[in-house]
């Protein structure tokens, strides 16, 4: 189907820089990418400016020139916030990450994909451009976002199939199905999702077990089992989004306990292999912050927190001795994220195609090499 669009030029650069960039590599996706226009799906979006969120809107003729840009950028758009928090609850990912993960689904023609996480539709656009929108599927659990989804696709002539249902479940009416693609992170893999991939299929997803700690892995089925490699390059989503309230974060409301020293990042971003192991060895989900400076209200130091009460707080710069500690709670949490730096260092430094993950109904492991090498069971 070939879509024509008052930015259809923009498009085509779209694509030259996806494959400028090593994102894009097949002429079935490249076409998908020229052809469904990005534009149609992202109306508007928010952006972040001085702390504080901006509507840039295509029905303002101001802002018309900026928000094609956008759209047609390598760029991740906010396009939903929560009316209460204003913490982005959807996004349009970036086209390069969209790209790489169909095309590491290794979709063939004739083949049925369930899609969690249907956000814009864009990608769900994409996917009815490769396959034909009798054999797309795709849920969200925000009723809102999936009939504005349902009527973007509509005017390109796209009717998969979608549903407004929580994620988690799948959907399970329509199973089974040959790929199932997350775009959203959870902390393991829902069996459910399991049930509905036929044996041999591919399910790609976010598996984070706390933020930042985890990346994309690839599992196939055999049998009663999803074992798979992580991908190469890290990448992160907004968590799966439950019905009922989010589950509660730490506080960092108990006296210092300790105060000491540190060589390590404080930031989880600066070695994510490393962090990764840190959390699995913490064993529950740390939230991440930062503690501001009160004369210049710039972040000075990293917090964590765990929901036990756990916390610590660790200097963004540091002096000879290294960075400075504090922490506090009933688990020295920095002693821990230290524990699994050393067990990084120890293991030969690996790099995330080193790290893999198995499931079953009943249990679900990261392994490092080999599944008969298991680092930690979720």
């Amino acid at each position: 189907m070939t879509v024509t669009l008052a930015g259809e030029d923009r498009a085509a650069h779209l694509v030259h820089i996806l494959q400028e960039k090593g994102a894009l590599h097949s002429s079935e996706w490249a076409r998908a990418v020229a052809e469904v226009p990005r534009h149609v799906f992202v109306p508007r979006f928010y952006e972040q400016v001085c702390g504080s969120w901006r509507l840039v809107d295509s029905a303002n003729p101001t802002q018309r020139d900026r928000w094609l840009d956008a759209v047609y950028s390598d760029t991740g758009l906010t396009i939903a916030l929560d009316p209460e928090s204003r913490d982005q609850i959807s996004s349009s990912s970036q086209p390069a990450l969209m790209v790489r993960m169909l095309e590491a689904l290794d979709l063939q023609d004739g083949q049925r994909v369930l899609e969690i996480g249907t956000g814009t539709g864009y990608n769900a656009g994409l996917l009815c451009h490769r396959l034909g929108d009798e054999r797309v599927y795709s849920v969200d659990v925000e009723p809102d976002l999936v009939q504005a989804a349902r009527d973007r696709l509509a005017l390109l002539g796209y009717h998969p199939t979608l549903a407004a249902c929580d994620g988690a479940g799948g959907l399970p009416e329509y199973a089974p199905y040959d790929r199932i693609i997350a775009t959203c992170s959870v902390p393991g893999v829902p069996w459910a999702w399991a049930r509905q991939l036929v044996d041999g299929g591919l399910l790609l997803a976010d598996v984070k077990v706390g933020p930042y700690a985890g990346n994309l892995v690839l599992l196939r089925r055999r049998g009663d089992e999803l074992t798979g490699h992580f991908l190469p390059k890290w990448a992160g989503f907004m968590g799966i989004r439950r019905p009922g309230p989010p589950p509660p974060r730490g506080q960092a409301d108990t006296p210092v306990a300790c105060i000491r020293h540190t060589t390590l990042p404080a930031l989880p971003w600066e070695n994510l292999p490393a962090w990764f192991l840190a959390q699995l060895a913490i064993r529950t989900p740390v939230s991440f912050g930062y503690v501001l400076n009160p004369n210049t209200g710039q972040p000075s130091h990293a917090r964590y927190t765990t929901a036990d009460g756990s916390w610590c707080d660790v200097a963004l710069d540091g002096g000879e001795e290294g960075r400075v500690v504090r922490e506090g709670g009933p688990r020295p949490l920095w002693a821990l994220v230290e524990a699994g730096f050393l067990r990084w260092r120890e293991a030969g430094k690996p790099g995330w195609e080193r790290f893999g993950m198995t499931a079953t109904e009943h249990r679900q492991w990261v392994w490092l090499d080999d599944p008969e090498q298991v680092v930690a069971v979720l």
